[in-house]
């Protein structure tokens, strides 16, 4: 009995270490979250192109290529406007218009209409990243930033492991109800922010625009965000690492299906990314928060390239996809939160929702050349060439992240 009773105590320890002592808002926030990633279309939409209407691997490729490039469009707006209407309008406009726009994909037909209607997908659907983004940081101290971008990133895989298992069974009897899915869910969660999530902007004005900011630039213009030398560097070193994530959106869906491989083995095999992040980020989170983040990047991005490059070796196994999914998975973990987090700490407060667009604009403009590099390169030279240049990708990013920890621990004046 005492034993149990110590254990029941250092669970509670542990369980409050992780989850306590963040605003009410901050869990709304984070339920809403939950519920918009439960739909979970955009991850099936290189296999509805090929397996379920005809397309090449290059034209899916383009496709998704489409999204990102609306995307690294919205990301830049959807900062602009958060800083200047608010957090909660941008918020709250751009998923009522997502919900529209994920409709008008599942029924558009013929390459054209598809890849329009994929384009307004991705400028209406992640324009609300640099919101949520900044709320986080408006709401949270920044002690408790990076437990708190794990904890949404915890939801944002929650939900996708659920929506990538569930997804695969529907898709099994046809792909066009999970776009109606998915633009429920997006609602439901413009709902949740309507009714239980307060505007976080700051009142106070910001600063003039001769004044310093935080992270060593002057005022809060883009401007100013692209003249802020360390963070462009994080910037660049995070599009090189979503390159290498955007292979398990598209590519990887593609060269499953070329192997044998069906939707429903897909969805459990990408299911197991969101189902470890799930079970492990709240403890790899706790583990490296203590570590130096040029180190815990670097080996974020060693994992994420030694994974995707041992899908190579995969063949026809669904188990040995498993496997690799299950190594960049924990790449991408260990890298999330401390990206994120430090983010926030180089933002100026009032160009919070500049910076964290600027940080979606590197994601979006992977997700853009991501897919379609990973499709030709597919199509042209085969999938060791894809898998071979993610490896490669991993340790250039690698060296990138070690340097720029170095750069961060340097003296201002010697950065």
């Amino acid at each position: 009995m005492p034993a149990q009773a110590s254990l029941l105590v250092r669970l509670h320890r542990s369980t409050a270490d992780s989850l306590g002592g963040l605003p009410e808002a901050f869990w709304w926030l984070w339920v809403s979250t939950l519920v918009n990633r439960l739909g979970g279309v955009v991850s099936f939409l290189a296999l509805y192109l090929t397996a379920e209407r005809g397309f090449s691997a290059s034209y899916a490729g383009l496709v998704a290529s489409l999204i990102g490039l609306g995307s690294a469009i919205a990301a830049l707006v959807g900062g602009v406007l958060a800083d200047r209407i608010g957090r909660r309008p941008t918020l709250l406009a751009v998923q009522v218009l997502t919900a529209l726009t994920t409709v008008v994909l599942g029924s558009a037909d013929g390459r054209t209409a598809i890849a329009t209607a994929a384009f307004l997908v991705g400028l209406t659907g992640y324009a609300s990243r640099p919101a949520i983004s900044a709320m986080i940081a408006d709401l949270v101290p920044g002690p408790d930033r990076a437990r708190a971008f794990a904890l949404n990133y915890w939801a944002i895989n929650i939900g996708f492991g659920v929506s990538a298992a569930l997804a695969g069974l529907i898709a099994a009897r046809g792909y066009r109800p999970l776009f109606l899915v998915d633009a429920l869910t997006t609602l439901l969660c413009a709902a949740v922010v309507f009714v239980k999530v307060p505007e976080t902007r700051p009142t106070t004005p910001p600063l003039p625009a001769a004044a310093p900011t935080a992270s060593g630039g002057v005022g809060p213009g883009l401007a100013t965000v692209f003249r802020d030398r360390r963070f462009m560097a994080l910037t660049t070193l995070t599009f090189a690492f979503g390159l290498m994530l955007q292979q398990g959106n598209t590519t990887l869906a593609v060269d499953m299906g070329r192997a044998g491989l069906t939707s429903v083995a897909y969805g459990a095999v990408i299911g197991i990314n969101g189902l470890l992040v799930v079970l492990l980020q709240i403890p790899v989170t706790r583990l490296t928060r203590d570590q130096h983040r040029g180190t815990v990047l670097l080996v974020s991005a060693l994992l994420t390239g030694a994974g995707f490059g041992l899908t190579a070796f995969a063949g026809s196994s669904a188990p040995r996809y498993a496997l690799t999914v299950g190594v960049w998975t924990l790449g991408e973990m260990v890298q999330a939160p401390a990206s994120m987090s430090l983010v926030s700490e180089l933002s100026a407060t009032h160009a919070r929702g500049r910076y964290q667009g600027v940080n979606s604009f590197a994601w979006s403009a992977a997700s853009f050349l991501g897919p379609a590099a990973g499709g030709l390169l597919l199509d042209h030279a085969g999938r060791e060439a894809v898998w071979g240049c993610c490896a490669l990708l991993g340790l250039l990013a690698a060296a990138g992240y070690l340097a720029l920890g170095r750069r961060m621990d340097a003296p201002p004046g010697q950065a």
